[in-house]
């Protein structure tokens, strides 16, 4: 009786060790604390306490070093316990746990598919006319596809609310939709000009939010403290210039400034915010 329960035991702790080396070879630890969470309601607001609202249109460029983490891993080089936000969201869609909408529609009111959108980002087929190689030396159409790569998203246009809420005495912002953006290619597969872009789709950010709280950043301070990408969005965690405000010709920046007063046009928008939070404490 003492050596079947003596062999019990051991079988136990080798199998418990065995579990054990098996997940360190991985993670040293189980990470459940971001897989697990929900975003964090946002606070009522009402019409009567904001004071001041301003709607904004900013654009997010991947190739800055602080909006890297919006950019990799690349589609190409995927990473086990990471994805960029372009994988995230698209394979969202495809699992139908969100909607994508229109390119031309940031009211969220078009849905496309992700067909539609892939076929805005450059995928399609083309028949060309080959010659074979050995006799009979005649020609023959193919096929040749050109797929949809999400590594091409070079950027992220946002479209959010500004408003100072007297109740809680703060400047707040709400983000309302996500945009990936392209550049425009030729029917050779080529960029035509690098300011010619293309808006793909539209994501409407709060439908989102959930699926973005369970999604790891790269923390370049502390990897075993990770934030989400929802914690990235809300805590303004990313680098961006803006492209529009809200007016009455309903028009962007560049359609009334080019070059270096584009780039000032923007600063001025951002200064004209900060001065006004400034300003509504002086009341």
């Amino acid at each position: 009786m003492i050596k079947k329960i003596f062999f019990s035991l051991s079988t136990i702790f080798i199998s418990s060790s065995g579990v054990i080396a098996q997940q360190s070879i991985i993670d040293p630890y189980a990470k459940i604390n971001n897989p697990n969470r929900a975003p964090l309601p946002y606070p009522d607001i009402r019409e009567a306490d904001v004071q001041w609202d301003k709607r904004i249109w900013r654009i997010i460029d991947l190739n800055e070093k602080m909006n890297q983490p919006l950019k990799f891993p690349l589609s190409s080089y995927p990473i086990r316990d990471r994805q960029n936000l372009a994988d995230i969201l698209f394979d969202a869609l495809k699992e139908g746990m969100v909607t994508a909408y229109s390119f031309q529609d940031d009211e969220f009111t078009l849905s496309m598919n992700y067909r539609k959108i892939a076929n805005q980002g450059g995928e399609r087929q083309d028949t060309q006319q080959l010659q074979r190689p050995e006799p009979p030396y005649d020609t023959y159409d193919t096929v040749i596809s050109q797929p949809f790569n999400r590594d091409d998203i070079f950027g992220w246009k946002v479209k959010e609310e500004w408003f100072f809420d007297k109740q809680r005495s703060v400047m707040d912002v709400r983000i309302i939709g996500l945009a990936p953006l392209v550049y425009a290619k030729d029917e050779q597969g080529a960029i035509r000009e690098s300011h010619d872009i293309k808006t793909l789709c539209w994501f409407y950010f709060p439908q989102c939010r959930p699926i973005l709280a369970k999604q790891d950043v790269f923390n370049r301070q502390n990897n075993g403290q990770r934030y989400t990408f929802d914690d990235l969005f809300n805590k303004r965690l990313f680098n961006s210039y803006i492209v529009k405000e809200s007016n009455v010709y309903d028009r962007k920046i560049a359609d009334y400034r080019t070059g270096i007063s584009a780039l000032l046009e923007s600063d001025r928008i951002k200064q004209e915010i900060i001065n006004m939070e400034h300003d509504m404490w002086e009341y």
